[in-house]
């Protein structure tokens, strides 16, 4: 049996708190520490005898101790971002300094949208993967030729930059003959150190599903990882997995089903929850306001405590500009049914979307407090590479030319049109948090949920001395940072790298 390249599948170290890849659909240093599975790095990390699931930030381990232990390795798969990818360059260009015959790809939705640029940033990336990587970085690991590997990009001899055909997306069959992400959580990971404000804790959380049909401008993994194209993990396959996490995990209080969108078809939903229930252990997922009466009631009765919702604003235009596909009306309607079944909301809210204005902020505060979800994440608007966003913003001259981040990984207003300044929106995030929260309906929601959980107030006072903490730093560094740049009405569009030379091997099978 030909042997295999002893691989390391890391999640790197970079800013303090930062959550920035693997499985973090919004890559940033976050007022409260919160920490998402790398799920995508779990399955090649099952595959592939002797690896090892390094993920970093969560577990605290420095650059300095991640090139260490890389020492011990023959192949290097990181998943990078947006936000992170100098920092990972940086990193890399260490390890090899310390083992130079690393071999080194990187995944993720950056090099995705970014191949050819990505290659040209540093030489010692050996190749990236464009899309779904599971069997890409395996099958290199077992001595298959670059040249002969599905959605590769990589240099070849002569320095040109060659992009191989696309692989077939996996579907059903596919997905269910991956291996479990708990398996691998298991070996390699410690489950107390993931923390997300809103879900119990400890969790550990796995896909049901891959890629969302929902055209959301702003969104970045149906853009690019994941895919439109909904494909799902069969019910009974999905049940299998969701059974191991009280028997592997005793002290995990419940399970968050990381899908782009877990409730897409109601008969799915419902088949899945009715699997669930006789296991009497609770869970959560994402969700659009499209669920009806009849299967909320059931994901309720099958054990299902909260659903993350993005409702983004309360304007019409807004959410035809964003292509939401979806109404006000309708996340009045889901709210309402959410609270007559007893399943909690986490509502997700964007300052900064095409067409907001201070008017249009204030609306939609208002529109959350009348929703009143359980918890609530407001955001700044940001426009990653690959996305629909992005290319409008750049367009019309309203992404500004500053990035996206601090020094210290902490998300920056780039964005900014006539009718809304980024300091203006930095001002908004914080006046939604402070006026939604500090009601004395929702305070006393907080404190009654902590009275009798010791954990749960232990955790509470540490966050909330975390968002207040970092809140402060944040606004500083917006503050500078929007002070040093170039006034409004001389923004400028992010300039285009000249592409390298570039050679696209065809194939007649080529899928998205």
């Amino acid at each position: 049996m030909p042997s295999v390249m002893k691989t390391l599948l890391l999640n790197p170290p970079s800013f303090d708190n930062f959550d920035g890849g693997a499985s973090s659909r919004w890559p940033a240093t976050r007022e409260i520490a919160s920490f998402w599975y790398p799920v995508w790095l779990t399955y090649p990390a099952g595959m592939l005898p002797g690896s090892r699931l390094l993920d970093a930030p969560p577990h605290g381990v420095t650059a300095a101790e991640t090139i260490q232990i890389a020492r011990d390795y023959e192949f290097l798969v990181l998943f990078t971002s947006t936000v992170g990818f100098s920092s990972d360059v940086k990193l890399v260009r260490k390890m090899k300094q310390v083992k130079p015959d690393l071999k080194v790809a990187f995944v993720g939705p950056h090099v995705q949208v970014l191949p050819a640029q990505s290659l040209l940033a540093t030489s010692d990336l050996d190749f990236v993967v464009r899309g779904e990587f599971d069997h890409a970085v395996v099958e290199y690991a077992q001595g298959k030729p670059l040249s002969e590997i599905g959605n590769v990009s990589y240099r070849d001899a002569n320095g040109r930059i060659v992009h191989n055909p696309a692989r077939p997306l996996l579907h059903t069959e596919g997905l269910d003959s991956l291996p479990f992400a708990v398996d691998t959580y298991q070996r390699d990971l410690t489950v107390s150190k993931y923390n997300v404000p809103f879900l119990l804790h400890p969790f550990v959380s796995f896909y049901t599903a891959r890629g969302c049909p929902a055209q959301c401008t702003f969104c970045l993994w149906p853009q690019t990882l994941s895919g439109h194209g909904w494909r799902t993990r069969s019910p009974e396959n999905v049940a299998e997995e969701f059974r191991m996490v009280p028997k592997l995990f005793p002290h995990v209080k419940e399970v968050f089903f990381d899908d782009d969108t877990f409730n897409i078809r109601k008969d799915r939903a419902m088949a899945i929850a009715k699997l669930l229930k006789p296991v009497g252990f609770p869970w959560s997922c994402t969700s659009r306001v499209h669920g009806d009466y009849e299967s909320l009631k059931a994901m309720a009765d099958g054990g299902c405590r909260l659903l993350i919702v993005g409702f983004e604003s309360s304007d019409p235009k807004i959410l035809k500009n964003i292509k939401k596909g979806a109404t006000v009306e309708q996340g009045r309607a889901f709210v309402k049914n959410c609270k007559q079944v007893g399943i909690v909301v986490h509502g997700d809210f964007i300052i900064g979307l095409p067409g907001e204005t201070p008017e249009s902020i204030e609306r939609t505060i208002e529109f959350a407090k009348e929703l009143d979800c359980e918890t609530i994440q407001v955001s700044m608007a940001h426009a990653y590479p690959g996305t629909e966003l992005y290319n409008w913003a750049r367009d019309r001259g309203f992404l500004a030319s500053e990035a996206a981040a601090d020094e210290a990984g902490h998300q920056l207003p780039h964005l900014e049109y006539p009718t809304l300044g980024r300091e203006e929106m930095m001002a908004a995030v914080n006046r939604f948090y402070d006026s939604y929260y500090f009601r004395p309906r929702v305070v006393w929601r907080i404190l009654r949920n902590a009275l009798w959980d010791a954990h749960e107030r232990k955790r509470l006072y540490g966050e909330a001395v975390s968002f207040l903490k970092l809140r402060s730093e944040r606004w500083r560094w917006a503050r500078k940072t929007i002070d040093s740049g170039p006034p409004r009405s001389s923004l400028i569009s992010v300039p285009e790298i000249k592409p390298a030379p570039t050679v696209r091997v065809e194939s007649e099978s080529q899928s998205a």
